[in-house]
């Protein structure tokens, strides 16, 4: 009966131990789950302040940048929103986290698309037709700028840091992210209209109209994966992948036959016509990569100069691109 009792004993401090050991390594995952969060959260978030400060800086002092350069540039920060908003998307979320990356989803989901209008309607407000539309436009988007700035700051930052300081974590709180700058200053459509009216009348500035034709690559992507330039992306395999391209008429006259090619690690292009598009307008080229690339490759995208183009720097751009 002794040695049963001790056996016993001894099973049910084994036991103890065991179970003791496994809620610690539990403890010790989820604890190393939120702060891996909470890390790529900060990450993300200052990239986003250094995008929000170089776009903003460049409305307010363009320099010497001429209005298609000033385009190329906010199509650069669009294109970097909309990466920042596939990260949180794939963001590795612990269960308690699960509410403040909701929040955190919407927030990327509304800079996104404020910066997406924005860089539709920049060249009818560098223009003059249009012109009012666009400003107006703009200022709405700065409006929904705003409003993820609200709702980060009085909801999402705030649950996350809550969750950290409920699991005992400190000195991993996630910081501020103010997009938009000054407050109510931007909501003012006099002041975008005064922003933008430095582009086009500052130093080396030429209006869009200046050149009866041009085009610009605005985007691309590959199974509705956003592609930008020197951040690698991956994408799903299976199939015949297809990239679409986005080709925006930036003179003032319709374009018609604009051929949109890429070739896949300096392979033979695989061309795709556009057969028109308006001025100011944006059509999409939508071009099957065949045979199906695998493994990581160079995708490199050219709009082809139509006559009488003379600025041909942002009609080119190449991707890097795995494809599982």
């Amino acid at each position: 009966m002794i040695r049963r009792l001790i056996a016993l004993v001894g099973g049910l401090l084994i036991l103890i131990l065991l179970v003791l050991g496994v809620k610690g390594c539990l403890n010790a995952r989820k604890e190393r789950a939120l702060k891996n969060y909470a890390r790529d959260v900060s990450q993300i978030v200052d990239e986003t302040s250094q995008t929000s400060k170089a776009f903003f800086n460049r409305l307010e002092d363009p320099g010497d940048l001429s209005v298609t350069e000033f385009e190329a540039e906010i199509n650069a920060d669009r294109s970097a929103m909309d990466n920042y908003l596939q990260r949180v998307d794939k963001l590795d979320t612990p269960g308690d986290m699960s509410k403040a990356q909701n929040g955190l989803e919407l927030v990327y989901q509304l800079r996104a698309s404020a910066m997406d209008d924005i860089a539709q309607r920049m060249s009818f407000a560098l223009g003059e037709a249009g012109r009012d539309a666009a400003i107006s436009d703009i200022t709405h988007d700065m409006r929904t700028l705003l409003a993820s700035d609200v709702l980060y700051e009085d909801v999402v930052r705030p649950e996350i840091n809550n969750v950290l300081a409920d699991n005992g974590i400190e000195g991993r709180d996630v910081p501020k992210s103010q997009f938009l700058p000054d407050g109510i200053a931007w909501l003012d459509e006099s002041k975008v209209d005064s922003a933008l009216s430095n582009v086009s009348s500052g130093a080396g500035g030429a209006t869009t109209g200046s050149c009866p034709c041009g085009t610009g690559l605005i985007g691309a992507s590959v199974n509705g994966t956003t592609l930008t330039e020197g951040v690698p992306a991956t994408v799903s395999g299976g199939g015949a992948p297809e990239l679409d391209v986005q080709v925006q008429n930036q003179g003032s006259s319709e374009l018609s036959g604009v051929t949109v090619s890429v070739s896949v690690d300096g392979g033979s292009p695989i061309t795709q016509d556009i057969s028109s598009i308006a001025p100011g307008e944006t059509q999409t080229a939508t071009i099957a990569l065949t045979p199906a690339p695998t493994g990581q490759v160079t995708l490199d995208v050219e709009i082809e100069p139509v006559t009488g183009e003379e600025v041909t720097d942002n009609n080119k751009a190449s991707y890097t691109v795995t494809f599982g």
